[in-house]
């Protein structure tokens, strides 16, 4: 099975837009199709940022987004991850490199250009950092 991480923005796709071009990555973690793997920092993230009054979703909905992600996600405590040998320019997305090194080999699907910035330096380490949501699907 595929060990995944997801980057926050990912996740808005998966559970808050519903982004017809996530649809099949929603329901391979649906169908427990791959090993998607969050941390306590990175849940905290997601809560956080679906709180935001940006997207106007109401406490239930939130709590029940958060608990359909937070119940699908193999969750690695902070303090058991290793260090990823390569620097986020964001500190606050170092923690999705970090669950990256330490699961590897893996895939983190993420939109975010410092991140994505990284792919060549991880890729050597057996983590393939892509915005491509189609990359899991020759494994489905």
């Amino acid at each position: 099975m595929k060990i995944v991480i997801f980057d926050t923005n990912v996740l808005l796709d998966l559970f808050v837009f519903n982004d017809f071009r996530a649809t099949h990555l929603k329901q391979a973690l649906l169908d427990q199709k791959i090993d998607a793997l969050a941390s306590p920092t990175t849940l905290e993230e997601f809560a956080d940022v679906i709180a935001r009054p940006l997207f106007a979703l109401e406490p239930d909905t939130q709590k029940t987004i958060f608990q359909q992600w937070k119940s699908h996600a193999r969750i690695l405590e902070d303090h058991s991850l290793l260090k990823a040998p390569w620097e986020c320019r964001d500190s606050d997305d170092q923690i999705f490199l970090d669950l990256a090194f330490t699961a590897k080999p893996c895939v983190l699907i993420s939109k975010d250009n410092e991140i994505l910035k990284l792919a060549s330096k991880a890729a050597p380490a057996g983590v393939l950092i892509t915005a491509d949501y189609n990359v899991i699907d020759s494994d489905l």
